[in-house]
């Protein structure tokens, strides 16, 4: 039941996912001209240069399904699955805005008109929502992505520099057939709000804090720090590298907002303490009390 339940909840996720994607990109970005990133904005650049009968939807599917097919064995089939099914819903619900229902796009966009900032802010914040939450649910609506991590290693860059590359081409391909680099450089604004729209739904608006404590006084602190944070913490046995001095080194995970009363902690106990703060993207399991991992000597 659980495992049916999972299953049902992923797939109604992947469904919202969709057709928020096709929301941003049809009735926003679509109409008024901006281009969408990755794949989705080779697509739209497909659809405005070939004859009518050529959809968004139809080029939706043929740019994208391959490069999952080709990466199956990489990504394994669970990934392939929630990616296709929700590109399919991305595509259909495109189809559906588009070819179907009756949509008066003559003035641009239903709801920015011929305002290509305004498009590309709210396109570009719903096409990255609907990203996201595949992500979330474990997959990717976006073949370029596939795609880098089938041949990023191989042209010996990164994933994300092979992403931006290819953003890049697309833009600059946009702007020579265009004539004008007005529609390059909206699609660019596009980018930016989805890439921040992705973030804030895949790691959330409040990111929780990673807290690193080397200490005198690890007994005392620990206790302190879980009494007072209410949180479990970790500590760990160290030694300095110059010093050779024996130390111990305390861990916990807070919110943004206990930050600054984890330091006022660290230093009315320990004033020579040293203190480094990191973001943490995501944080799974854990226990509400203290406990120590010794390393093995």
């Amino acid at each position: 039941m659980k495992k049916s339940k999972r299953l049902f909840i992923r797939a109604a996720g992947l469904t919202a996912a969709g057709i928020i994607n096709a929301v941003g990109v049809t009735l926003f970005l679509a109409p008024a001209e901006p281009f969408d990133s990755g794949i989705s904005g080779t697509a739209f650049l497909l659809d405005m240069v070939t004859p009518p009968f050529m959809v968004l939807s139809m080029f939706l599917l043929i740019l994208n399904v391959p490069f999952y097919i080709i990466g199956a064995k990489n990504l394994g089939r669970g990934f392939v699955a929630a990616s296709l099914y929700a590109i399919a819903v991305y595509s259909a619900f495109s189809f559906l805005f588009r070819n179907v229902l009756p949509i008066d796009f003559s003035g641009g966009s239903p709801f920015t008109g011929n305002d290509k900032l305004l498009s590309a802010v709210f396109g570009g914040m719903l096409s990255g929502v609907g990203s996201g939450m595949v992500i979330r649910f474990s997959g990717a609506i976006d073949g370029v992505e596939v795609m880098a991590v089938l041949f990023a290693k191989k042209m010996g860059v990164t994933v994300g520099m092979f992403v931006m590359g290819y953003n890049i081409v697309l833009y600059t391909v946009s702007a020579l057939v265009f004539k004008s680099w007005l529609v390059p450089l909206y699609s660019v604004v596009t980018y930016a709000v989805g890439i921040k729209a992705v973030d804030f739904v895949v790691e959330g608006l409040d990111k929780a804090k990673a807290v690193y404590i080397v200490t005198d006084r690890g007994s005392e602190l620990q206790q302190k720090l879980a009494a007072q944070l209410g949180r479990g913490v970790t500590v760990f046995d160290a030694s300095g590298g110059y010093s050779n001095e024996e130390k111990k080194m305390i861990f916990c995970v807070v919110n943004r907002f206990e930050v600054g009363l984890a330091k006022r902690i660290v230093e009315e106990n320990d004033p020579k303490a040293f203190v480094t703060v990191t973001d943490v993207s995501e944080t799974v399991g854990g226990r509400k009390i203290a406990f120590s991992i010794r390393r093995e000597r």
